[in-house]
């Protein structure tokens, strides 16, 4: 019965794997620049931040160099539970500073939450709301993408998600890795394929009226994922645009970095939880792809966790002393093409890095360490599962003073 279990289980995670490896193959080709509109979208550029002192000034002075009608936006600061000078440094800098004291709903997305209503009742009115964080950088033309998706009919778009410190340390090339693969052999199949995009908490843009007909709702840890979700389920698929970049700063430690996607992993399982069985079986009765890939990809959590744990168990059954007591899918399946097929997984990432046109050698380098980093999330997967009721939510400290001419000029250097 064990055995049966075991085979199963391995069958099962093998299917899922194989699936989003059949997916990658479609985001090889780039998806094609949105049609061009005159700027006449009005935006609300809400950033959150949390005692963002150290980066929220680089930001803003960021924003105000907009290549959009500085009339038709306005910048809005989330200073949500500050103790420190972000209020006084967003006035310093021309933006409207939007002060929150509540200790007890603490996160992102009761602060997101807060805020549109304090946005609706303001006496100006946006046709968009756009989402960023206190430590991130944008393109010039972010608004002109945004306002382009927005004036083809697009409610829910997802900026091209990128790295303002990759090369601070062992862990931020980890995480710009893992970025670019996402963006392109992740997000870009999507997009290319016509299915549901997944938000990735900051760089999005939702339709004004959307917003105010279904609310935010999103208040578990991965308010991203959750709003996905809800999405879905409306039949509004999420866009990716592959041109409107935003750089996000990465923590430099392993331990920061461990504790971030500790917090991401139980907003994960809370979101699977809530969201899986409900979506899927939507899907299935509507025959949507759309929303059986985001019902699978919510369960993506007890992906890795069964993984690890079923990988474990193997793993302690070969080193036990005598005959193994458990029967192995990889048993019955030719060695060479485990072999072949781990590879070909593996190279997904440097293949993504030659797509996306990644010049440094650092980079390339770092994928010596890079499966250190993606076995990790086994540990933190198992640490989330049995933490996964602790709302608490964490804070991820940001200093890194970075401004957009200094990313821009290691991306061609």
């Amino acid at each position: 019965m064990l055995d049966m279990i075991v085979v199963a289980v391995q069958a099962l995670l093998a299917l899922l794997g194989g699936y989003q490896l059949f997916l990658t193959f479609f985001g090889w080709r780039r998806n094609k620049a949105s049609m061009q509109h005159s700027p006449q979208k009005r935006f609300a550029i809400l950033v959150a931040a949390h005692n963002e002192e150290q980066v929220v000034g680089a930001l803003l002075e960021n924003l105000k160099k907009l290549d959009y009608p500085k009339e038709l936006y306005d910048v809005l600061v989330i200073c949500d539970n500050c103790t420190d000078r972000t209020a006084d440094i967003t006035r310093e800098l021309g933006a409207i500073a939007c002060e929150r004291s509540n200790p007890t709903l603490r996160g992102k997305g009761y602060a997101i939450e807060w805020m549109l209503k304090q946005l609706w009742k303001m006496p100006k009115a946006y046709d968009g709301v756009v989402i960023l964080d206190a430590d991130n950088l944008v393109n010039p033309d972010f608004l002109q993408h945004m306002n382009n998706d927005l004036c083809s009919g697009k409610r829910v778009i997802q900026a091209y998600l990128d790295t303002k410190n990759p090369h601070d340390s062992w862990i931020t090339e980890a995480y710009a890795i893992t970025y670019w693969y996402c963006n392109r052999l992740w997000q870009n199949p999507r997009t290319n394929l016509g299915l549901a995009n997944f938000l990735g908490g900051t760089g999005m843009c939702f339709e004004a009226a959307l917003l105010k007909e279904m609310g935010w709702g999103a208040t578990s840890l991965v308010e991203d994922l959750e709003f996905t979700v809800r999405c879905v389920q409306r039949g509004i698929n999420p866009y990716f645009n592959y041109e409107a970049k935003v750089y996000d700063e990465k923590p430099l430690t392993f331990r920061a970095s461990a504790r971030q996607r500790l917090r991401w992993m139980q907003g994960h399982f809370e979101v699977a939880r809530r969201y899986f069985f409900p979506l899927m079986w939507q899907g299935l009765k509507e025959r949507s792809w759309a929303k059986i890939d985001t019902a699978i990809y919510s369960l993506n959590v007890y992906n890795v966790l069964f993984s690890f744990i079923f990988s474990a168990i193997l793993w302690g059954d070969a080193l036990m002393p005598g005959t193994n007591h458990f029967t192995s899918l990889y048993e019955h399946v030719p060695q060479g093409l485990v072999a072949t097929l781990t590879i070909v997984i593996y190279l997904q990432f440097p293949l993504a890095l030659l797509l996306e046109n990644v010049r440094s050698w650092k980079t390339y380098l770092s994928l010596i360490m890079f499966p250190l980093y993606l076995l990790s999330w086994y540990p933190i997967t198992l640490h989330a599962f049995f933490t996964q009721n602790n709302k608490q939510w964490s804070h991820t400290q940001h200093t890194r003073v970075i401004r957009l001419e200094d990313v821009q000029s290691k991306q061609v250097s």
